[in-house]
């Protein structure tokens, strides 16, 4: 085992560093196995080969190329596979997740949680002997992340109820779908939210549009908030959706990878229907390629926030010992001939001869000619931040008063697709917060009233009739979502 690691770590020194001839690359494989020798003969403490090469020495030497360049060892690069085939472990619920308290907003049919007992509405008090009262949302997320590895041990109250319960999960492999949402916005208007480019992607989109009117659409809401990025061929699929045959997607340019240009296949037939694509600071890699051809080639609105502006060409190679290497070759560019990646000196690299890099050139233009900023990221046509919340709103977001008092609600009245929040409604949820202390002023309760209306209809969908149809409510309360509406049924004039 120690002799093939040391062979994949010369392997990697020479790649790496592309020594310039022969004996520079055998002069500095000899330093290194001399070195590797002496640790471990003459070292205080027994030295972990393992450890040294999965957690010190190959790192170590990514360390200096850029920020995304990656060792697996074997149980990350078994994760990226699991995440390449679409699959993960989990238990099967999806949660809203607040400081110190986890709400269940629905448990999927046939999955550990569902098994376990496990309602829409239960409040998950501990995981694993670790209380949740006190942590934050980021820790929260942390640990929720690590229980789905292993069988894990909930605490967990059910709705009215006095005691609390523990239920014994163990983790199952779950199929994530990468189009998480398909609905009409309104009338002839579809909605899509893409959480991820994975290899059937493409083929899904295409699916969800014609499921809800294809060619007779009258126009398209394409979110891509955080969206990480994946395949890029799903990418390649998806922007050929929409563009014309043999319109450029992309440019990958690398120091030692021939200049590839990627364009819509000739026998192309594309939607024609007007399209706006949301994007925020969590859309990256895959998802900005898409957004950056259909910006580039006037074919749809972008709305949102910059994006992260990661635009990096990431080979995998497969390793001895069950091992990984991401290793960055080379660097995307749009129709325009933007960069998508950021500067890495902005986070203390240099990408150094690894590719050419024009982020220096900060306007480029669409092919109507209209100037858009380079310099990495993509920036949206139309501006428009996240929605903040008023001080009474947040304190109902914190208490998770919408979720405990739609648990309540949704025990003693039958639910149907349909139902709205009527007057009865909001006075019974009124009551409800004041004997819970939480009294707002009759100011407050009237400005603040459609907001009510919507939070209360979308926790009572997800805990009655599933998150999807929650999520539906939702998106017409979104800003971000309203202005992107409002760019397909009025497109600006750059995209006539």
């Amino acid at each position: 085992m120690i002799g093939r690691a040391i062979l994949t770590l010369l392997l990697l020194h020479a790649t790496v560093f592309a020594a310039d001839s022969a004996a520079e690359n055998a002069s500095a494989m000899k330093r290194f196995t001399d070195a590797l020798v002496i640790m471990q003969e003459y070292s205080a403490d027994p030295v972990d080969i393992d450890q040294a090469f999965y957690q010190g020495a190959v790192p170590g030497l990514l360390r200096h190329l850029d920020p995304h360049s990656s060792f697996f060892d074997p149980g990350q690069f078994e994760q990226l596979n699991q995440m390449q085939r679409s699959t993960s472990k989990g238990f099967g619920t999806v949660v809203s997740i607040l400081p110190g308290r986890v709400m269940v907003l629905q448990t999927l049919p046939n999955t550990p949680s569902a098994r376990a007992g496990m309602m829409p509405g239960d409040e998950i008090r501990g995981v694993n002997n670790y209380p949740l009262d006190r942590l934050e949302p980021e820790q929260i997320i942390e640990l929720l992340t690590e229980s789905r590895q292993k069988p894990a041990v909930l605490v967990v109250r059910h709705p009215g109820a006095l005691r609390l319960d523990e239920l014994r999960l163990v983790p199952e492999q779950m199929q994530s779908p990468s189009v998480e949402r398909a609905f009409e916005l309104k009338t002839g208007i579809a909605y899509l939210k893409v959480a991820a480019f994975e290899a059937s992607t493409g083929r899904d989109i295409r699916a969800a549009i014609e499921k809800l009117g294809g060619q007779k659409l009258k126009g398209l809401v394409l979110d891509l908030r955080n969206n990480p990025g994946g395949a890029v061929t799903s990418a390649l699929e998806t922007a050929a959706l929409f563009l014309k045959p043999g319109q450029v997607i992309l440019t990958a340019k690398g120091r030692n990878v021939p200049e590839t240009i990627e364009r819509a296949p000739a026998a192309n037939v594309p939607y024609t229907f007007p399209v706006s694509i949301l994007i925020n600071e969590k859309t990256a890699s895959a998802s900005e390629i898409v957004t950056g051809a259909l910006q580039d080639h006037d074919r749809a609105t972008v709305v949102g926030e910059p994006s992260f502006g990661k635009g990096l060409v990431q080979s995998v190679y497969p390793l001895a010992e069950k091992t990984g290497l991401a290793l960055t070759t080379a660097l995307y560019y749009t129709a325009s001939g933007r960069s998508i990646q950021k500067p890495f000196r902005e986070a203390g690299f240099e990408l150094g001869e690894t590719a050419a890099h024009p982020n220096e050139q900060s306007v480029f233009k669409t092919d109507n000619g209209r100037p858009i900023l380079g310099g990495g990221g993509i920036t949206p046509d139309i501006p428009v931040g996240p929605p903040g919340f008023t001080p009474f709103q947040a304190a109902l977001e914190a208490s998770a008063s919408f979720t405990s008092f739609a648990a309540e609600y949704i025990r003693d009245h039958k639910i149907t697709y349909g139902w709205e929040v009527t007057q009865p409604v909001l006075d019974q949820f009124h009551l409800w917060l004041g004997e819970r202390r939480i009294q707002p002023s009759l100011r407050e309760w009237l400005e603040n009233r459609d907001y009510l209306e919507s939070r209360l209809k979308e926790d009572i969908y997800n805990l009655a009739l599933g998150v999807d149809k929650g999520d539906e409510v939702q998106a017409q309360r979104d800003l971000q979502v309203r202005q992107a509406l409002d760019a397909v049924l009025n497109p600006p004039a750059f995209l006539k």
